[in-house]
């Protein structure tokens, strides 16, 4: 268990760990907040947690003491391999270590989940893949996706963007994917403080939780479309940026009930829904 585990800062002196730039890493050591943030996810006595870039193991104890059944862990670095072994053995083998790149990874194949076993995502992801990552996961074609939740460590201002709402200008392309398909908050935040080295930046923890799409029928790739082009120029009139949709623009935001001399940010995500649905008709 983790009384027979060294302290953090003892580990990253034994094996060399300092943080480096180029993994996206910071280190949280403090094992009260790790627990804290542990129990964002919900009851994890019976999930499979998915955990990206677990450096040390500071998380990852907070996952395993709060009674996760299983952590499988995914880490680029390889001298962090070392000590995150160290804790699987501590907890009886609960911890599954793999060496490799997340963005490349099967998740379901690394998990091989058992037919009543609950996969969550559980990160404090590197800062320099954190959003790359949301997307994907966020971006599965298959909806219900396999995990049950997501509980994510973000810049503040990347967790901001992603729990907007219209009419301000955090609100983007995240917001929209997001709220899309699930219900999203910020459940915490992290002064910089908290974290060896302290990055320049404050983080925030996000909780999502999937839901069935505000609209079914409306199909991923178009809804990316729509939403991209429209954020790509945002403080053009809807009229004007999205003209490169290849319909006609002024008659695409008619179908959908649009003004067309709004913007991006004045849309609800029901509304880009609504929109990317009319595309999807034009094009058919």
């Amino acid at each position: 268990m983790s009384e027979h585990l060294p302290p953090l800062r003892e580990v990253i002196k034994s094996h060399e760990l300092q943080a480096k730039k180029a993994f996206g890493q910071n280190f949280l050591l403090d094992l009260n907040l790790t627990g804290k943030i542990a129990r964002v996810a919900g009851d994890i006595s019976d999930s499979v947690i998915y955990e990206v870039g677990p450096g040390p193991g500071g998380l990852t104890r907070g996952l395993l003491s709060n009674g996760a059944k299983r952590v499988v862990a995914v880490e680029m670095d390889q001298r962090c391999i070392p000590a995150l072994n160290q804790v699987s053995e501590a907890f009886e083998n609960r911890l599954a270590v793999h060496q490799g790149d997340a963005m490349k990874s099967d998740e379901l194949e690394l998990l091989n989940l058992a037919p009543n076993e609950t996969a969550r995502i559980a990160s404090n992801l590197p800062y320099n893949v954190g959003t790359a990552l949301f997307v994907k996961w966020l971006t599965l074609e298959k909806w219900q996706p396999w995990y049950a939740s997501l509980t994510l460590m973000f810049q503040q201002e990347v967790a901001e963007r992603i729990v907007a709402k219209p009419n301000t200008k955090a609100y983007g392309r995240l917001s929209v994917l997001a709220q899309w398909r699930g219900n999203v908050r910020i459940a915490m935040r992290v002064p910089a403080a908290a974290f060896t080295p302290p990055p320049k930046v404050s983080s925030a923890i996000i909780h999502f939780e999937p839901t069935e799409p505000l609209d079914a029928n409306v199909q991923l790739n178009e809804l990316e479309k729509v939403v991209e082009r429209a954020f790509g120029q945002r403080r053009k009139m809807l009229r004007a940026s999205l003209k490169g949709l290849g319909v006609n623009a002024h008659t695409l935001l008619e179908n959908a009930n649009i003004d067309p001399t709004s913007r991006a940010e004045d849309l609800t995500v029901k509304q880009f829904v609504e929109l990317a649905l009319h595309y999807q008709k034009m094009r058919a």
